[in-house]
């Protein structure tokens, strides 16, 4: 079971909010890899959305390496999380041009979440 919240109040889309919590729970661990996700209609009803805004954050995690389909088996999170190079590389630019601004971490990371609701 998985623990994820729509707030309709944000003016980030419920879809990104599905696919970022999805995302953070692997990435942090809470969400192990091989974990059986619930289908596209099982979590949308649970959370009170439509079919296909569920399918659009599935759809964005798959491309994204976060999680795989394996056909009637089911949906899961997928067992390494890959993040290429050119990502890594522009955010230790990002850290390196915070710093030099003068820029907390908390500061910086308020920027990136800002940046991402958009």
């Amino acid at each position: 079971m998985i623990a994820l919240v729509v707030d309709p109040a944000t003016a980030e889309p419920p879809f990104e909010q599905v696919r970022r919590q999805v995302a953070a729970g692997a990435a942090d661990g809470s969400l192990p890899p091989g974990h059986k996700l619930p289908t596209v209609r099982q979590l949308a009803a649970d959370l009170g959305l439509a079919v296909n805004t569920v399918a659009r954050a599935y759809r964005e995690l798959e491309a994204d390496g976060v999680i795989e389909t394996h056909g009637r088996r089911g949906t899961f999170v997928a067992a390494v999380v890959a993040v290429d190079e050119d990502t890594r590389v522009s955010a230790a630019r990002y850290v390196a041009d915070a710093r030099r601004a003068g820029l907390s971490r908390d500061q910086a990371l308020r920027l990136v979440d800002d940046a991402w609701g958009r």
